[in-house]
């Protein structure tokens, strides 16, 4: 006898079949367990409704909890016509939740029997293909033998499996990195199971998805981002589809906007490489952006910026006083400006809306201005799952990056963001103030250049109306790197310039 292969079936849940390899084992169930506010329903309901919508499959809710009716209200909201899907015979309730008009706790001899007569009919009477049944921590709490309930929701498995249905059970989790469930159901449904978590760190949430285990089939491992967005639902953030070794490494370079800075690079950045720019306010970052995108207009590329401190009028006024017009940019579709301030949405919300942006419009080049902003508001896990899910993304589609990070002192030091991603970045640019002879001057240094040369002198940098000049080296001044430069005396400069 031959021995077919898991096949699985898409969920809609967009990101979540790239981690599932394909989606849900076919014909068999899986157990969605959280914490109260994980999201457990709303994803089994989105697999409900992404059968219907995507590939015209029917299903049958089973709710142990809410009402039908409040699970139409709450739905609604997304988008879902659950009455209209109804109608058409796709979508079947089987309202299994409590009376509230009674109190009643079942004891004895009793089974699900019943339970799954109505299932069965509810499922051949729209043809459904998938089978939600939510929550099982309502059965148990409503019964008090729960060896009984144990044993009936193994005839309950069995019975799904019989009807060939795909189903998701959901269930309660005590705490997010503990037990699977706080009934022990894992052991009847342990074939596959998927954690979803919302995690509270340092007074910033973060909601994570991980499939603990596909019995005889693959998926992604590890814990990744999710957000909830309004009238779409769950939006999985796996990193891009390709691994590492599948991706490509470009030698060509490209204009970085400032010919002063690619000379300094060896030729300008890799077409596929992700640049870092470090330094404290006023040091020019924001300005190096702006050439940037200059550059890629000259060029004829689609540039794209995402910017977390400064308004949209803000950057186009400041990018008219160097001399280029983002408005003209835009009106010929070389550029798309995205401003937004951290806090109006969750990290992951933002990084939904940064891989929409660069899914739709295919930028060449993409800019974004501050990561250390967006790390204020969010974990330090979290902030490296945002920046490796946008670093990914890029490299998949071989997208130019350029990213700014403020120091935390006027003098420089190493920022916390350049601490958390250096290895994630392919060349590093530090921008500082020197105080020379009472004077604050502005100095650059290439710290890193991935696969390629580059200048290691500390440059003096001058910024007016036609943008950012690089000069000289500094020869009389230490400790620029550090935070801490100092005026070297006449014998000390003469004793370098000897080593040089």
């Amino acid at each position: 006898m031959s021995i077919s292969p898991v096949r699985k079936i898409p969920t809609g849940i967009p990101g979540f079949d790239a981690m599932a390899h394909g989606g849900l084992p076919e014909g068999r169930t899986t157990l969605v367990a959280g914490s109260a506010g994980a999201a457990k329903t709303l994803f089994a309901s989105q697999y409900l409704a992404g059968g219907i919508r995507d590939f015209d499959e029917s299903g049958v809710f089973v709710t142990f909890e809410e009402t039908p009716l409040d699970l139409r209200r709450n739905l609604i909201s997304l988008g879902w016509d659950i009455d209209a899907w109804e109608q058409a015979g796709k979508w079947r309730f089987v309202d299994a939740s409590p009376d509230p008009a009674q109190d009643v706790t079942l004891a004895g001899a009793w089974d699900f029997g019943a339970l799954m007569a109505r299932i069965t009919r509810a499922v051949e009477a729209v043809d459904a293909s998938r089978v939600v049944v939510d929550s099982l921590g309502a059965v148990f709490s409503e019964f008090s033998d729960s060896g009984r309930v144990r044993r009936e929701l193994r005839r309950l498995v069995r019975a799904l499996r019989d009807l060939g249905v795909t189903s998701i059970m959901t269930v309660e989790r005590t705490s997010e990195y503990g037990d699977v469930s706080r009934w022990g159901v894992e052991e009847f449904v342990a074939e596959d199971v998927v954690l979803l978590r919302n995690i509270l760190e340092d007074e910033a949430a973060r909601r994570t998805m991980q499939i603990l285990k596909f019995r005889g089939t693959t998926h992604r491992k590890g814990e990744f981002p999710f957000a909830i967005i309004n009238d779409r639902g769950i939006v999985a953030l796996p990193l891009a589809d390709s691994a590492l070794t599948d991706l490509q490494s470009r030698a060509d370079r490209i204009d970085s906007g400032n010919d002063e800075l690619d000379a300094m690079t060896g030729g300008g950045p890799f077409r596929d490489s992700i640049t870092l720019v470090s330094g404290a306010t006023g040091t020019g970052k924001t300005l190096m952006v702006t050439e940037f995108m200059k550059g890629g207009a000259r060029n004829g590329e689609r540039c794209l910026l995402f910017a977390f401190e400064e308004s949209r009028a803000q950057l186009i006024r400041n990018a008219k006083g160097w001399g280029v017009d983002y408005e003209q940019m835009e009106r010929d579709g070389q550029l798309q400006i995205v401003a937004a301030y951290p806090e109006t949405a969750s990290l992951e919300e933002h990084l939904v809306r940064i891989t929409d942006a660069i899914r739709d419009f295919e930028p060449h080049r993409f800019a974004l201005d501050s990561l250390s902003a967006l790390e204020r508001a969010s974990t330090p896990r979290g902030f490296r799952h945002f920046v490796i899910g946008i670093t990914s993304l890029l490299k998949d589609r071989q997208v130019t990056g350029m990213y700014t990070a403020t120091t935390p002192s006027l003098m420089g030091g190493a920022s916390v963001t350049e601490s958390h991603i250096s290895t994630l970045t392919d060349a590093i640019v530090l921008l500082r103030y020197v105080e020379v002879l009472g004077q604050v001057r502005r100095a650059i240094s290439v710290l890193k250049m991935r696969g390629s040369a580059h200048d290691h002198d500390i440059r003096e940098i001058t910024i007016d109306a036609d943008g950012m000049h690089i000069g000289a080296l500094f020869t009389n001044v230490d400790g620029v790197l550090s935070g801490a430069p100092r005026q070297l005396g006449p014998d000390e400069v003469e004793v370098v310039g000897t080593q040089g």
